[in-house]
């Protein structure tokens, strides 16, 4: 599962749930599909072997390949940057959402106060998760699946009843 409920951590007592986008490309397979899309553009210029024209080809292919690499590399690093961590304690529950575009941003609330909600239909998404407490209401688990928010709706809700 993309999430994970963390040990607590020190003498705060904090039990913390960390979310990441799951990443579907790994090393392997970054080098796979770098590999195959050269192979298979390299085959239309075995026409062209031995001719002017490869040289004029070429510069364009190595940029299609350059251009993959960097938007892999790019999405890769993006996705190792984002990640959703809730730190819940008997005093304060907290959710900090760090984004590489949108940098970090933070949210603290009481926590009998806060409710889990899981809106099935009429959210952007299916099973819209969000926690609402004090005086806003802020989405949690956006990477996450259907089924993978209804869970951790499920967990949040015990976790939030363990404290009362």
């Amino acid at each position: 599962m993309p999430y994970r409920w963390l040990p607590p951590e020190g003498d705060t007592g904090c039990r913390r749930l960390e979310i990441r986008p799951h990443r579907s490309l790994g090393p392997r397979g970054f080098v796979t599909m770098i590999g195959l899309t050269l192979a298979l553009a390299s085959v239309p210029l075995l026409a062209v072997l031995g001719s002017v024209i490869l040289w004029v080809l070429l510069p364009f292919m190595a940029a299609a390949i350059g251009g993959l690499w960097w938007a892999l590399s790019r999405n890769t690093r993006d996705r190792l940057a984002q990640r959703e961590t809730l730190c819940l304690t008997r005093q304060q529950i907290t959710l900090t959402h760090a984004s590489p575009r949108h940098g970090t941003r933070s949210w603290s609330a009481n926590p009998y106060w806060v409710r889990v909600r899981l809106a099935p239909t009429g959210g952007p998404v299916p099973d819209y998760l969000t926690l609402a407490g004090g005086d806003r209401e802020v989405e949690l688990g956006a990477c996450l699946s259907a089924p993978e928010r209804r869970a951790l709706a499920q967990d949040l809700r015990e976790a939030l009843a363990g404290l009362r």
